[in-house]
């Protein structure tokens, strides 16, 4: 057994996990909670990515620091888009799909013509591991235990808090939420400004390992969305884990043996097979297995 072999490939593996776990939380969230796909998503990623470059080199601002104002900043902004725009398309999901496009390219053209092609990258922090002559990157250890923090959180607030049972109730039925006292409209403001800060949070965190232009976002967006379609939308939560789990287990040993290029082709071929056997996703398929064990206990 090649021991230092399996110990990159799990390095790998956790690397893959982290990238598709923090691009996919924030948008699966919003398409859960709101049942609206955002195409400006990988905008609002690479909005937080220039927020924390600016920061640090203009305000001179430490890292931490940069990617928490990020967070809130990009936040701030998704709560400001849901006001504007984004709740005027409800009741209308090809307006919103056409809305949010139109956002996207709002803001990749607006970085390109008020901050130029590109900006100088944050320098990466040069913390490294060795094993058995292979280095590994500390930081891209430290990216995959923020991811597993993030949903370690989400799952927190989801399911401890009375925010977290509201806005449950508005995912399953909407109206009777709203007849029992609960306010729809500031749970969707709300979750809105969440994933969107957790956009804003992804591209912070990744702004020292790429390189920072207006289209940045792309690099994001695709594989957020294969998570999401693998994942669903029934359980956000528990769809982007196990999406990005099983997604990662894929991506990383075709990446390491063939090249990023066929760990993508992996990617896209799993969600047309998830798609094919489970519409719904793997939370959908996990709230239907649920759904028939208490149907059985009942019976």
């Amino acid at each position: 057994m090649n021991v230092p072999y399996i110990v990159s490939l799990a390095y790998q593996y956790a690397d893959n996990l982290a990238f598709l776990l923090l691009a996919a939380l924030g948008l699966m969230i919003i398409l859960g909670v709101i049942d609206v796909i955002n195409l400006a998503h990988g905008e609002l990623i690479m909005l937080g990515a220039y927020t924390t470059t600016l920061a640090y080199h203009r305000a001179h601002l430490p890292l931490p620091a940069c990617v928490l104002l990020s967070f809130i900043g990009v936040g701030a902004f998704g709560m400001l888009l849901e006001r504007t725009v984004i709740r005027r398309f409800y009741r209308d999901k090809l307006g919103a799909l056409v809305a949010t496009w139109g956002i996207s390219l709002l803001l990749s053209q607006g970085m390109l013509l008020f901050l130029g092609p590109s900006l100088i990258a944050v320098p990466l922090p040069e913390w490294t591991l060795s094993y058995a002559g292979y280095s590994f990157g500390g930081y891209r250890l430290l990216l995959f235990g923020a991811s597993i923090l993030v949903v370690l959180l989400a799952w927190w607030i989801f399911y401890r808090t009375k925010f977290g049972v509201r806005t449950r109730a508005t995912m399953q039925n909407p109206a009777m939420a709203q007849a029992l006292g609960v306010d729809t409209r500031r749970i969707y403001l709300y979750t809105f400004a969440a994933g969107s800060a957790l956009a804003g949070l992804t591209g912070g965190l990744y702004a020292p390992t790429t390189t920072i232009v207006p289209l940045m976002g792309t690099t994001f967006v695709d594989v957020a969305f294969i998570t999401v379609v693998v994942g669903g939308g029934a359980n956000p939560i528990l769809g982007a884990l196990t999406s990005s789990a099983l997604l990662a287990s894929i991506s990383a040993p075709l990446s390491s043996a063939f090249g990023t290029f066929l760990g993508r082709i992996g990617l896209l071929l799993t969600a047309l097979v998830i798609i094919r056997f489970l519409p719904r996703g793997l939370s959908g398929y996990f709230q239907d297995l649920q759904r028939r064990r208490m149907a059985g206990a009942r019976s």
